[in-house]
């Protein structure tokens, strides 16, 4: 793995950093910071602030504190008013609507959003989600000729539709109004011929932000009618109410968690520690999401979705709707626990793939050596080769397309790399489709068997001619350098504000160089490590870190002294019954002054899979390494604490 140091222009991060101290908000949460080392660390956030393209006070205090007046108007969007309008009517006239949506988290999260805010309007809206293998992706036109004759002149889509012209055709034909929501990217031909297309991605909108998800787009439509038709005083309510489903739509999704994105995640993830619906609180259950706080985004993404997604993978995706429809909690376990038992197959389904994946891989030369790997397999499960194509991509690091073949018809899934845009190399063999779509660094298509071999040529004649060699090397983006003595519970508490982590916000990498081993490493469970680990005898900067600071009124909270690890020095000013304490959640504060002594600085860094690397490397005690990590805290009432959590580590060169 290649680590790549961040650049720092010191003009500019001192004159955010010098912004962001007359932000009210920034020091609320943040009591532990004060002196020398509230300079340190609000530099260090000045820095990551500045690397999310973010330059002054105002764009700071949006992206840190994000708030719902941050959203932007609905009616921005091209679609929005001419949607709510026909909404809106069909409300007022008691008029029977269909909901068509995908089956994968996204899809069903903006079915549930749409259709709850269709109730909580007065109207009522039923749903279809079509069944992955028997159906596919995309508006059917047998389902819109069903809807038709049973009465139904409203369809609405969502996170599908913007290329369904033949589809839109019928609906026009049988005198249904189509309205369609979606986010994906409109093909060369425009969007179909709709009442109203709501797609900040179509040509002419001028919406500020471009990265919604669909589940994202469905919101936007329910705001703008829930503001038609709700009171004011009832909004907010419902609208953070809406958050909770956004957020894990638009986590699962990898959208950019940027902008509005974040908006959604880090309210929504706020309101999931507050969940009332019973099915939504039977998932979390069934995912041991604790409910003592908000889950993180990489719980949602590992715990969360993917038993959501199950249901469509493996499935039918109508369970999702009726877990999150459901009032009865007995019910809502049995779904909860039925998606569970889902995910397991998923994950057996995906194992079993894998390993005929990286057979296929080991025997053919020309595989490994592909710019663009594409695998087939007969019979392989439709509903798990995407899943599968994100792992070929983070095992050999190169865009991946894992085919499925069923006779004569094949269905393949794609993932990409970051340099490469795979919807425009599908785009460049569209004459071997039979339907394709998708973005940047995801694509879903059919095609006949027989153009598997010719497709495989053209994607790899195609990558060649915009990859290297080099972009197959894993980078790994490290922020700064930091010294033992830096991490403490104040850096962290700045951290967490940066908050949810995903695509377009990574979480922070940061680098130590010469860290020793204070004891053995250790194997767990025979695929993790943990290194106990102290700073080196020369550590950069020590001393005017170690420079005792003035002693000052300070109020800890109980997240800074569960964060911070006996091993620490500030943990030498924390007595047990203050740790007893703020177990407790009874924290008693009082003046103290903060003692800091210049011993010994030890962290547990856990290393999640790589035993296979260590016995590679092997390591010992004593010896010197340098690490790229995170940041993290242990939860654990008695050993908890700051930990840190490896993303790599090296021998250093004698």
């Amino acid at each position: 793995m290649r680590w790549e140091l961040a650049a720092e222009d010191p003009v500019q991060v001192q004159a955010l950093a010098s912004s962001l101290r007359d932000l009210p908000d920034l020091f609320a949460g943040s009591r532990a910071l004060h002196g020398n080392k509230q300079g340190r660390h609000i530099h260090t956030l000045a820095h990551l602030l500045l690397r999310r393209g973010i330059t002054d006070a105002d764009s700071a205090s949006r992206f840190l504190f994000p708030r719902i007046p941050h959203l932007h108007a609905p009616e921005k969007m091209t679609g929005v008013r001419a949607a709510v309008d026909r909404l809106d009517a069909a409300i007022e006239r008691k008029e029977p609507m269909l909901i068509y949506g995908d089956y994968d988290v996204d899809g069903t999260m903006a079915v549930i959003i749409l259709k709850t805010a269709i109730e909580l309007c007065g109207g009522s809206a039923d749903f279809h989600v079509p069944h992955r293998i028997r159906e596919g992706y995309d508006l059917r036109d047998d389902v819109i000729e069903r809807a038709a004759a049973a009465g139904i002149r409203l369809i609405i889509s969502v996170d599908m539709g913007i290329r369904a012209f033949a589809p839109a055709e019928t609906a026009q034909r049988l005198g249904v109004d189509l309205i369609v929501t979606d986010h994906h990217l409109p093909g060369p031909d425009g969007v179909p011929r709709a009442l109203a297309v709501v797609n900040p991605n179509q040509a002419g909108c001028l919406y500020p932000y471009k990265q919604l998800c669909g589940a994202g787009v469905a919101f936007k439509v329910a705001q703008g009618l829930m503001q038609r038709r709700r009171d004011a005083k009832d909004q907010e309510r419902m609208l953070r109410s809406f958050m909770k489903v956004v957020a894990i739509a638009t986590i699962a999704d990898a959208v950019p968690l940027t902008g509005e994105n974040r908006v959604f995640a880090r309210l929504g993830l706020d309101e999931l520690r507050r969940a009332v619906n019973p099915g939504l609180k039977a998932l979390l259950e069934v995912a041991q999401i604790s409910a003592k706080r908000p889950p993180s985004s990489t719980e949602v993404a590992f715990r969360i979705a993917p038993r959501i997604n199950a249901a469509g993978r493996m499935d039918v995706a109508r369970d999702v709707i009726e877990l999150f429809s459901v009032k009865d909690e007995a019910r809502a376990r049995a779904l909860a626990g039925k998606l569970d038992r889902l995910n397991a197959e998923r994950q057996e389904e995906e194992r079993r793939i894998l390993r005929a994946v990286d057979d296929r891989i080991s025997g053919d030369p020309s595989l490994c050596e592909a710019y663009c790997i594409v695998v087939d397999g007969e019979g392989w499960h439709r509903g798990v080769i995407g899943i599968a194509a994100t792992r070929v991509v983070e095992r050999y690091h190169r865009p991946a397309i894992v085919i499925s073949r069923d006779g004569e018809e094949a269905f393949g899934s794609g993932r990409s790399i970051r340099p490469f845009h795979l919807l425009e190399a599908v785009e460049a063999s569209h004459n071997l489709f039979i339907r394709y779509g998708g973005h940047s660094h995801a694509c879903g298509f059919s095609l006949p068997s027989a153009n598997v071999p010719q497709l495989r040529t053209e994607l790899d004649a195609f990558a060649r001619t915009r990859l290297t060699v080099g972009d197959f090397d894993p980078v790994l983006d490290v922020e700064a350098e930091l010294d033992f003595v830096e991490i403490t519970p104040a850096l962290f508490q700045m951290l967490r504000l940066l908050e949810p982590y995903g695509t377009g916000n990574h979480e922070p990498a940061f680098a130590a160089r010469g860290v020793r081993l204070t004891a053995p490493p250790k194997i767990l469970k025979d695929k993790h490590i943990k290194l106990k680990l102290k700073a080196g005898e020369e550590m950069h900067g020590t001393a005017s870190l170690l420079i005792p600071e003035e002693p000052a009124a300070k109020e800890l909270s109980a997240v800074a002294i569960l964060a911070t690890p006996r091993c620490h020095p500030d943990g030498a000013a924390i007595r047990k019954s203050e740790r007893a304490e703020a177990l407790s959640g009874q924290l008693r504060t009082e003046n103290r002054e903060l003692r800091t002594a210049a011993r010994a600085i030890t962290f547990d860094a856990l290393g999640w899979h790589m035993a296979e690397r260590l016995q590679q490397s092997p390591l010992l005690a004593g010896d010197a390494i340098d690490i790229a990590f995170t940041i993290g805290h242990n939860d654990h009432p008695h050993f908890g604490g700051l930990e840190l959590s490896l993303r790599d580590f090296r021998i250093p060169r004698a």
